[in-house]
């Protein structure tokens, strides 16, 4: 049985989570920014979904979405989340929780100009998360957007926008033999303290 100290150094979150990232980068098959995110309604219903980290920093972890779909609105209604990072190539996980904000138009605007002509399309012609009677109907806005702006960027609509998640607490996981994982939770009250940091048990 593995008897040594843990792997997880008692360094800055940030910094060990770029390491980790960077890592995930290079032997991940596919999609290695892949996170899921849990959100709430209002009166404490969860939800979770994969959706893809296209930011982050020391200010947090960024992601961007319709707003008016089912997870905008409980972001809307509930200004809290979770996101967990599994990268299995590394036997690795990362749990993070904290408050969300939203990202200045701005930020948004930026991001969403910098997708690709088909993805701005596909984004602007949804109705995230409500009934589609048909799937030609889906299509047919597509079109008609293509139509309208046959060059350039598409607009971007208001109710498309980024969230950043502010993190209070940031669990690194690694897998170990005989289930001895190694976990260190770093923790912190509000964005400005300093983060101290525990091992958990496994």
């Amino acid at each position: 049985m593995q008897t040594d100290e843990s792997a997880i150094p008692q360094s800055d979150p940030f910094t060990l989570f770029e390491v980790w990232f960077a890592e995930a980068r290079e032997s991940e098959p596919n999609d290695p920014n892949a996170m899921a995110l849990a959100t709430a309604s209002a009166d404490g219903f969860p939800s979770v979904r994969m959706v893809l980290l296209k930011g982050h920093g020391s200010d947090g972890f960024v992601f961007y979405t319709n707003a008016e779909s089912r997870k905008g609105e409980q972001i809307r209604a509930n200004m809290r989340a979770a996101l967990l990072f599994h990268w299995k190539s590394l036997r690795r996980q990362i749990r993070v929780e904290g408050p969300l904000e939203e990202v200045s138009e701005a930020e948004a605007d930026a991001y969403f100009h910098s997708r690709p002509r088909g993805s701005q399309i596909a984004s602007a012609a949804s109705d995230q998360s409500r009934p589609l009677p048909d799937r030609q109907v889906y299509l047919d806005r597509t079109q008609a957007l293509e139509d309208r702006y046959p060059e350039g960027d598409i607009p971007r609509p208001p109710h498309w926008t980024g969230f950043r998640l502010s993190p209070r607490r940031i669990e690194f996981w690694q897998d170990r033999q005989y289930r001895l994982h190694d976990r260190r939770l770093f923790s912190r009250e509000s964005e400005t303290d300093a983060w101290t940091n525990t091992l958990l048990y496994p």
